[in-house]
């Protein structure tokens, strides 16, 4: 639907849906768990179609040149939201109104609201529907995308033919690998940080935020690297995403190894933890990038299927976490969790490295 139609109504909705959910989300915990399960399941349906139709956007929206950067640029929000959800739901939830916790799904959910209506306001599908540019833009970004009509339709692709595309299932396995070590971050380091460095909640949440600055620092200066390395007469896409994406991968996977054995020494874990963060800047711009590599008129559908495999890791690292720090949540269990990480990062490199590449694949060509 994505790359058929664009991405603008799309995106939009899945950000209004899951804020309204969020909204409505102290009221469902007060009625019963299901009722709050269940609109926790539709905020995730909803969340589904966000970085698909991101993808469409930006196959429209940026030259192929300079996508690491423009891309860095983008999901550096995503991060940037880690930051301020961390930093501040710890402080509503000890000093926030409604009784402290439901503050932090009101603050958040009228916060994305607000950003869904300025965003039905301000943004369109592709530069030659947009009422508020000159003819001159239009003919350049048709120039440098190759992208001229959103209304018009792809050029034909059969879902087999990417079924088979080897680039694309290593795609898939690097998401995976990105979203479990990204998760186990995002969503568990706060419990790390309470159970064996003993922060409190304000605490916890200031502290677990820390290590995500790196994205701030880091996350644009990565990508604007990447499109320096491949310009002409430099190295070739498909080097530079493996290049970065090992290196990422790699550095992270034995920076949580070492933060399993960093004691109780909070700086040190707190650091390593940063460096950590910082490493996967270099992998992050690849795995959400690399879709409009192979084929921009179709990003879309390759995000749409390779961001289920991150899906996948998404709910299961939690729950994985979960289950290992069940019966005691002490150092031998996180250097565990860790290890597991740091497994799954070293397979998502080594595959990538192996079947993965930077080229555009042309599939209509043969569909």
């Amino acid at each position: 639907m994505a790359d058929r139609y664009g991405g603008k109504w799309l995106l939009g909705g899945s950000v209004l849906v899951s804020s309204v959910i969020s909204l409505l989300m102290p009221a469902a915990a007060r009625i019963h768990l299901a009722a709050f399960l269940l609109l926790r399941i539709v905020s995730g349906f909803g969340a589904g179609v966000l970085f698909p139709a991101l993808q469409a956007l930006l196959a429209r929206w940026s030259a192929p040149a300079s996508r690491s950067v423009v891309v860095s640029v983008i999901h550096l929000g995503t991060d940037a939201g880690v930051i301020v959800s961390m930093m501040s739901s710890g402080v509503l939830s000890d000093h926030g109104f409604a009784g402290g916790w439901p503050s932090v799904f009101y603050v958040f959910g009228a916060a994305g609201c607000l950003f869904a209506g300025a965003w039905f306001l301000l943004v369109h599908d592709s530069p030659s529907i947009h009422p508020r540019i000159s003819a001159d833009e239009r003919e350049y970004w048709a120039r440098v995308t190759g992208t001229a009509d959103a209304a018009e339709p792809r050029p034909p692709i059969s879902w087999r033919t990417i079924l088979a595309s080897g680039p694309v299932w290593a795609l898939a396995v690097a998401l995976f690998a990105n979203a479990w070590g990204f998760n186990t971050l995002a969503a568990c380091i706060p419990l790390f940080m309470h159970d064996v460095l003993g922060f409190h909640a304000t605490a916890n949440g200031v502290v677990s935020a820390v290590p995500f600055l790196a994205a701030a620092a880091f996350m644009i200066p990565a990508g604007w690297l990447a499109d320096w390395l491949r310009a002409p007469g430099r190295l070739s896409t498909t080097v530079v995403r493996k290049l970065f994406l090992a290196t990422g991968f790699l550095l992270a996977a034995c920076l949580l190894v070492l933060t399993g054995y960093a004691g109780c020494r909070r700086v040190l874990t707190v650091a390593l933890l940063f460096l950590a963060v910082a490493s996967t800047c270099l992998s992050y711009i690849v795995v959400v990038v690399n879709q409009l590599d192979l084929e921009p008129l179709h990003a879309g559908k390759i995000m749409g299927l390779t961001f289920c495999f991150a899906s996948v890791a998404k709910v299961a690292a939690p729950h994985v976490v979960g289950a290992m720090t069940y019966h005691s949540s002490t150092r031998a269990e996180w250097q565990n969790i860790f290890f597991l990480a740091a497994g799954i990062y070293t397979l998502g490199a080594v595959v990538f490295v192996v079947f993965g590449s930077g080229r555009r694949q042309n599939w209509h060509s043969y569909s």
